[in-house]
């Protein structure tokens, strides 16, 4: 990939998490929680979201290794689940949102590409629309996994019952370690859903 394609994948890869963060926040707020407006949180300005190792330096390293599988995240948008209307289910819709925007953009982008295969369109347009899809699936997909602070690890954790509450905070412990693992050792893995979904969405072979 060269230097200003990754340019663009960065930038693409830092809005998307800027929307996956802004979307648990509105969640929480639709819910009744607004730490992360009085928190200044709900902004699209990328500065207040940025995490200098997930948002910039990461991404930059899988990049420039061609390992197939961009992702990252940013600061975390605080909430309260004590504030939310309905804690078990408002705490799953909080960890969805993001999830969900950024399947959502996905998708869209996807259609828009499938539906304009015919069009004498430049080719920096399919460049970039499918640069976009393939960032926000990436997300979506890695964001599922149930390792602290992911938000799959929080969709799972307000499923199991009160007695599995030393072994979440045990699991939590090794969050770190646990998620340096799975990025060094098994993100490739990660690879063939993307793929699938990205054909099965733009009709583009990936």
């Amino acid at each position: 990939m060269q230097g200003i394609d990754a340019i663009f994948y960065i930038a693409i890869l830092i809005m998307s998490i800027v929307i996956h963060e802004v979307s648990h926040g509105f969640m929480a707020e639709h819910f009744g929680d607004n730490t992360a407006r009085n928190a200044g949180r709900l902004t699209m300005n990328p500065i207040k979201h940025l995490d200098l190792f997930g948002s910039i330096i990461l991404p930059a390293i899988l990049i420039l290794s061609k390992v197939g599988f961009i992702f990252g995240w940013a600061k975390p948008v605080p909430y309260n689940p004590d504030n939310l209307s309905d804690r078990k289910w408002g705490t799953v819709w909080v960890a969805s949102a993001g999830v969900l925007a950024n399947f959502f953009i996905a998708i869209v982008f996807g259609l828009i590409i499938r539906f304009s295969s015919g069009l004498d369109l430049p080719s920096d347009f399919y460049f970039i629309t499918s640069a976009i899809v393939v960032v926000n699936l990436a997300l979506g997909i890695f964001n599922l996994l149930p390792i602290p602070p992911l938000d799959g690890s929080k969709i799972l954790f307000s499923f199991l019952p009160q007695s599995a509450f030393s072994f979440i905070i045990a699991y939590e412990q090794y969050s770190l370690i646990l998620l340096l693992v799975f990025i060094v050792f098994f993100s490739s893995y990660l690879y063939p859903i993307l793929a699938f979904l990205f054909t099965l969405i733009t009709g583009l072979a990936f």
